[in-house]
């Protein structure tokens, strides 16, 4: 294996999936993008915006004029306030069902668009054919989010073509927020390349049914997810922005506003400190994180770490025992996800431990696995400890996720 080298201000290495550089410092290009945040004038940022869109705008009260793709979690809250108490649009939610549904993430979802005032359209795909799909992305690609990411990514093209809604509005970018792959200034849009490249590990749905089975996959459970010809996009003029290109984003202190203003509740996860993000999915902070640490040698609790060390709120060192301490936690509702797909824990056990990467884990003798991955290589740099108080989340909700394991295929509402 090459030789692994780390950022000397994050927890970052060069083997991280999005890439990375490191300047003659050793700081990598996610914390030199991150400086960004802190010399950028906001204020202008936000009104080149408002500039942007302003042709977007409708006069007609009864029309929509952007899309806000939302689901119960993540940074939905807060995209749709600045959309719509901030920015002045007149948004249409879409949210695609991935069926990994927490009963929080109904409550959430079905919250968000009750403060917000908002319309929503829902797209609950075939539940066999994304069983289909998971079945083999969980096989051949080592994934259980394909299908989520390719529907959440699609619908709202798909449906901004069919409504003539030209306007999408994404909240983070996350290749400029983890790895600073653009400068904000950059204001790089949603584009099909990346979706394809980054999100969906380079297979669009059309290539499901070269690389899979054709006995297990045909075009009917797949269309859902085909993102629309150049042609179509380009007869509406379909175009996406990610805010976090003109405001200034932290999501914690987002989070906490949106706990604060909507009632936007959270919950504690056995893998990560962070109680904010993914509250909506049973299976992102666990299998899907799990997968994660097998192939990439790191886990969510890094990415969270990384994040706050560039915000000051923890440091290098502080963020190393953290890892250390979440990534080998035990994942939880592997009865429930093994009885939504249909399979058994046996088998999904093998298939888990197959994606283990050499690169970061030795078999010693069968089922007796030894980590030689990221965390068990990076040193403390001690000279850069910054002083800051122990980082604390809200824990505000009163629905326990681990009560109730039980996938919500479909649930559009929810009673208090």
């Amino acid at each position: 294996m090459n030789k692994i080298k780390f950022c000397t201000n994050c927890l970052y290495s060069n083997l991280h999936p999005l890439g990375l550089t490191f300047n003659e410092a050793g700081v990598c290009s996610g914390c030199q993008v991150h400086k960004e945040k802190n010399y950028l004038n906001w204020e202008e940022r936000k009104n080149k915006l408002l500039k942007k869109i302003k042709s977007y705008k409708t006069k007609k009260s009864n029309n929509y004029d952007c899309i806000i793709p939302v689901n119960g979690a993540y940074d939905s809250y807060y995209t749709v306030h600045l959309a719509k108490n901030i920015l002045g649009l007149h948004p249409l939610l879409v949210s695609n069902n991935n069926y990994y549904n927490s009963p929080l993430g109904i409550k959430n979802l079905a919250n968000l668009r009750i403060k917000f005032d908002c319309d929503i359209l829902f797209k609950n795909p075939n539940p066999i054919s994304v069983k289909k799909i998971t079945k083999f992305t969980l096989q051949d690609l080592g994934n259980v989010y394909w299908h989520s990411i390719a529907g959440q990514t699609a619908f709202p093209v798909q449906t901004a073509i069919n409504y003539k809604i030209p306007l999408i509005i994404w909240g983070a970018h996350q290749g400029v927020e983890q790895v600073g792959m653009f400068s904000h200034t950059h204001e790089v849009e949603m584009t099909r390349r990346h979706r394809k490249d980054h999100d969906l590990m380079g297979i669009e749905a059309e290539d499901l049914i070269n690389v899979a089975n054709t006995s297990l996959l045909n075009e009917s459970d797949i269309f859902q997810y085909i993102y629309p010809s150049d042609d179509h996009i380009n007869s509406i003029g379909v175009i996406g922005i990610y805010l976090s290109n003109y405001f200034r984003w932290d999501p914690k202190k987002q989070h906490e506003l949106m706990i604060k203003k909507f009632d936007y509740q959270t919950c504690k996860f056995n893998r990560t400190f962070d109680c904010y993000d993914f509250v909506d999915s049973y299976v992102y902070m666990e299998i899907h994180d799990l997968l994660k640490f097998y192939k990439h040698g790191y886990s969510k609790v890094t990415d969270h770490v990384c994040r706050e060390i560039r915000h000051k709120r923890i440091s290098r060192s502080k963020g190393i025992d953290l890892v250390k301490k979440y990534e080998h936690e035990e994942i939880k509702y592997v009865d429930s996800f093994c009885k939504w797909l249909g399979i058994n824990e046996k088998s999904l056990k093998y298939v888990l431990n197959r994606n283990r990467n050499p690169k970061f884990w030795k078999e010693y003798e069968p089922n007796n696995w030894k980590y030689k991955g990221l965390s068990s290589l990076i040193k403390k740099n001690n000279y850069l400890r910054n002083k800051v108080k122990n980082i604390s989340y809200i824990c505000n909700s009163k629905i326990d996720l681990g009560k109730k394991s039980e996938f919500i295929t479909v649930g559009k509402g929810y009673n208090n």
